[in-house]
């Protein structure tokens, strides 16, 4: 059995023709529109996740793919990109960081908000929208009239799909499971029928988010300053001289001692010193 089914994936492997050349092009070619450098060993990754535009494509050979993706008579480059890019993310992931916005930020935004009359709030990189949604349970949990407050959070993602997602609101009931059942009750609504087993998130949250298809290392439309920005996650996929201008961009469209929250295993060490850390995988941008 244990043969067969060697032979088996042996044999997916193969379907497609997928040389070095190809793969060195298509490395390239993630490089350059997401930001993302993929190492060697990420070859049958590669391999793997684009297997299925060929196939939905017609195509046999990875180098008729490549030859696709440089002329994007069809806008594959969306495809290619939604494909390459990983979407990981949950309510809530990384606790602790929710907990400092809702004790420690909130209230100092609350005193800024008298003198700027706004607070505004980037998720970037941020997938599904789990991110975006627990950070408008924070903020509603938090200030109670904030419907009379100029208060905005923007999603943005480079994956066009998960966009999509995020705008619905519209999840597995299981990506709540660890939420309290108050959190689950106030902020969810079961569906039924055809939605029996997933939820909604309530209207009062989807109305503080608006998500946005955005490519980081292209040019950024937004024209006004943060006050908080959670790039979580994003950048462990970069090295450091695409790290290195992306937070210099951030620190400039952020105000002044506002407030950055990046991943569990990222850190801004030889990156940027316009940010200062303030606490786990929080910095305070200080110029």
């Amino acid at each position: 059995m244990q043969q067969a089914n060697k032979l088996s994936q042996n044999s997916r492997e193969q379907t497609f023709e997928f040389t070095e050349t190809d793969f060195k092009s298509l490395r390239e070619m993630v490089l350059t529109h997401t930001g993302i450098t993929l190492a060697e060993h990420k070859r049958d990754l590669v391999y793997g996740r684009l297997a299925k535009r060929l196939r939905a494509l017609g195509l046999t050979r990875f180098c008729d793919y490549c030859d696709l993706l440089k002329n994007d008579k069809n806008n594959e480059i969306e495809q290619f990109t939604n494909a390459i890019t990983t979407n990981l993310t949950s309510f809530f992931r990384e606790k602790h960081h929710f907990e400092h916005l809702a004790k420690d930020i909130v209230p100092a935004l609350m005193d800024s908000y008298r003198v700027n009359n706004r607070i505004r709030i980037w998720s970037a990189g941020c997938s599904t929208g789990e991110e975006a949604y627990s950070i408008a349970i924070t903020l509603r949990e938090s200030i109670p009239d904030i419907d009379r407050r100029d208060i905005r959070i923007l999603a943005t993602d480079l994956d066009s799909d998960v966009i999509q997602t995020g705008s619905s609101g519209v999840y597995s009931k299981t990506r709540i499971e660890a939420l309290d059942s108050e959190r689950k009750k106030r902020w969810f609504k079961q569906g039924s029928g055809e939605q029996k087993g997933k939820v909604q998130v309530s209207p009062e949250l989807r109305k503080l988010v608006t998500f946005k298809q955005l490519n980081l290392m292209h040019e950024w439309p937004m024209r006004g300053k943060f006050d908080v920005v959670f790039c979580r996650n994003v950048v462990i996929y970069f090295d450091k001289p695409t790290q290195k201008p992306l937070f210099e961009r951030f620190a400039n469209i952020m105000r002044p001692e506002s407030t950055l929250f990046i991943g569990h295993s990222e850190t801004l060490n030889n990156v940027s010193d316009r940010f200062e850390l303030t606490g786990k995988t929080v910095y305070k941008k200080i110029r």
